[in-house]
C-alpha cells in the first residue's frame, strides 16, 4: 500500500465513523459499536479486505489513545458535582473492580476450562467500565440520571481503569514468572497507585506553574505543550513504578479544579483529541478482530457476559457500597450501567504480546463480551432508568455567540437563568427588576434568537438570560424572577 493510499483509507475510515455515529445516534446505538463495526467491516473478513494482525502495534496505539482519553475525562470533570462522591467512587473503582474480576474469573475458569490464573486474567481484563457509552446513549434519548448517579458513574469510569490495568499486569506476571508470589502484589498495589497519584498531583502543580509564567505569544502552542505534559506525566509515573493512567487522570482532575490561562481552549482541544483517539483506537481494534475466530465462542461468551452483568458487577457494586447510605434502586442502576468499553479490548492484547497460551481465546471472548454488554445494557439504560424512576430531563445546551473564560481571581461566572412562565418579571423591563449592581445580563435567548439587552428591554416568558455575576448575585436574580414581587 502506498503512502497516499494509506492516507486515503485513514481519512475515509475516520470520516465514515463520524458520519455513522451521527446517523445511528438517533437510534440509540452506542458509538463504541459504531466504530468497532466499521473496523470489522473494513477488515480482511469484511468488505474492505484490509488485513491487519499487528497486535503489538494495536497494543501501543491503544495505550497511547487511552492516555489522552483518560486525561480528557479528568480535565472535563465537574469538581463541584464530583467532590461529594469521591469516597464511594474510589470504593467502586478499587474494591468493586477487584470483586467483579474475582467473581468473573471463577465463572470463566469453569465455563472455558481455564486454570485459576487464566480465569482471573480474563476477569481482570473485563473488570473496568466505560461510562462514555452510557451517556452517549442517554444523550440520544435526551435524558440524564439523577444526582449523585451521573457524577459517581463518570468518576468511577475514569478512575477504575488503573485498577484493571494493575490486576491484568499482575496476573500476567503470576502466569509468566513462576517466582512471582501473589502476596507480592499487595505492596506493588500501594506503590503503583501511590506513585501514580503523587506524580499526577505534582505534574498538575508543575503545569499550572509553567502555564502562568510562559506567556506564549501564540495561543495555539498552549494545547501543544499540554500534550507534552500529559505524555511526560504518564512516562514519569512509569519510571517511578507508578500507574501512568492514574497519574494522567489525577493530573486532569487537579487541572479541572482551578482556572488558568486558555483553559477553555485547552479543554476543547483535548476533547477533540480524545474523540480522534477513540475513533482510531476502536477502528484499529475492529480491524484486529477476525469474526470467524469469534463465532466458536459465542455461547460461552454469552454466558460469561450474562453472569458478568447480573452477578459479578452487582456483587462488586453492592459489596463496595455497603458502608455508604444509598438506596437499593440507585445501587441497581449503578450495577446495570457497568458497560464494558475500550479498555478491556486493549487489555486483551496484553496476553497476546506476553505469549499466554490461552491469549487468543481470551481476546475473542473479551471482544464478544464488550460488544454484547454495550448492546444489551447500553440500549436498555433509558428503559431501566425510567422503570427505577432515576431518569432526569437533560438540560438543552445553548450555543451562545459569545465566549467567556474565567480568569484567576475573578469572582464571576457566565450562567444562564430561565424565566418561568408565571414569573413576576414577565412584562417588566430590566431596569424595573432591581437586579444587583454588579450583575450583568449579557444576552437574552428568546425562541432561538439572541437579543443584546438594554435597560428598556422587556422580559418575556421562557426567556433565557445569559448572566455574568458571582454566585450570590445569581441567587438574588433567581429569587427576583421567581418569587419576589416587583414594583413598577
Amino acid at each position: 500500500m502506498t503512502f497516499e493510499m494509506f492516507l486515503f483509507w485513514i481519512s475515509l475510515l475516520i470520516f465514515v465513523s463520524v458520519i455513522s455515529s451521527k446517523v445511528l445516534d438517533r437510534f440509540a446505538v452506542p458509538v463504541l459499536l459504531v466504530f468497532l463495526g466499521i473496523g470489522i467491516l473494513a477488515g480482511s473478513e469484511g468488505i474492505g479486505h484490509i488485513y491487519f494482525d499487528n497486535v503489538v502495534f494495536a497494543k501501543y496505539l491503544g495505550t497511547a489513545a487511552l492516555i489522552f482519553i483518560i486525561f480528557s475525562g479528568g480535565l472535563d470533570t465537574d469538581w463541584h458535582d464530583t467532590k461529594p462522591v469521591i469516597v464511594p467512587g474510589i470504593a467502586l473503582s478499587t474494591f468493586g473492580v477487584l470483586i467483579t474480576a474475582v467473581v468473573t474469573g471463577f465463572f470463566a475458569m469453569y465455563i472455558l476450562n481455564f486454570s485459576l490464573l487464566e480465569g482471573m486474567l480474563l476477569g481482570s481484563i473485563v473488570s473496568s467500565t466505560d461510562a462514555a457509552a452510557v451517556f452517549t446513549t442517554l444523550r440520544s434519548k435526551k435524558i440524564s440520571l439523577k444526582k449523585p448517579l451521573k457524577p459517581l458513574l463518570e468518576f468511577e469510569s475514569g478512575s477504575n481503569d488503573p485498577m484493571a490495568v494493575f490486576l491484568t499486569l499482575g496476573v500476567i506476571s503470576l502466569i509468566t514468572f513462576q517466582e512471582t508470589k501473589l502476596i507480592s502484589l499487595v505492596p506493588n498495589f500501594f506503590i503503583d497507585m501511590g506513585m501514580g497519584f503523587a506524580v499526577g498531583y505534582l505534574m498538575a502543580k508543575f503545569s499550572l506553574f509553567l502555564i502562568k509564567r510562559l506567556n506564549l505569544e501564540y495561543e495555539g502552542l498552549y494545547p501543544v505543550i499540554m500534550i507534552s505534559i500529559v505524555m511526560l506525566t504518564y512516562t514519569i509515573a512509569l519510571f517511578f513504578k507508578g500507574n501512568g493512567f492514574l497519574a494522567v487522570y489525577v493530573a486532569g482532575i487537579m487541572l479541572s479544579r482551578v482556572e488558568f490561562q486558555n483553559k477553555r481552549m485547552i479543554k476543547k482541544f483535548h476533547d477533540g483529541i480524545a474523540w480522534l483517539m477513540q475513533i482510531v483506537m476502536f477502528v484499529t481494534l475492529g480491524l484486529l478482530v477476525f469474526p470467524s475466530q469469534v463465532f466458536p465462542y459465542i455461547w460461552k461468551g454469552l454466558l460469561i457476559t450474562i453472569l458478568l452483568m447480573v452477578v459479578a458487577r452487582p456483587a462488586g457494586v453492592l459489596i463496595s457500597l455497603l458502608p455508604f447510605k444509598m438506596n437499593f434502586t440507585k445501587k441497581i442502576m449503578i450495577s446495570w450501567v457497568g458497560l464494558r468499553g475500550s479498555v478491556p479490548i486493549i487489555l486483551a492484547t496484553f496476553p497476546l504480546t506476553a505469549g499466554i497460551d490461552q491469549a487468543n481465546i481470551i481476546f475473542n471472548i473479551v471482544f464478544f463480551v464488550v460488544a454484547i454488554s454495550v448492546f444489551i445494557q447500553g440500549t436498555s439504560i433509558p428503559i431501566v432508568s425510567k422503570l427505577l424512576r432515576l431518569d432526569a430531563p437533560m438540560n438543552k445546551k445553548i450555543n451562545y455567540p459569545i465566549q467567556f473564560e474565567k480568569a484567576e481571581g475573578m469572582d464571576a461566572e457566565l450562567t444562564d437563568v430561565l424565566v418561568p412562565y408565571e414569573s413576576p418579571a414577565v412584562g417588566k423591563t430590566i431596569a424595573e427588576l432591581g437586579v444587583p449592581k454588579k450583575l450583568l445580563i449579557v444576552l437574552i435567548s428568546r425562541q432561538g434568537q439572541f437579543i443584546v439587552p438594554s435597560g428598556s428591554t422587556v422580559i418575556e416568558q421562557a426567556d433565557i438570560l445569559l448572566v455574568l455575576a458571582n454566585d450570590d448575585d445569581i441567587t438574588k436574580l433567581q429569587k427576583i424572577i421567581s418569587t419576589q414581587k416587583i414594583l413598577s
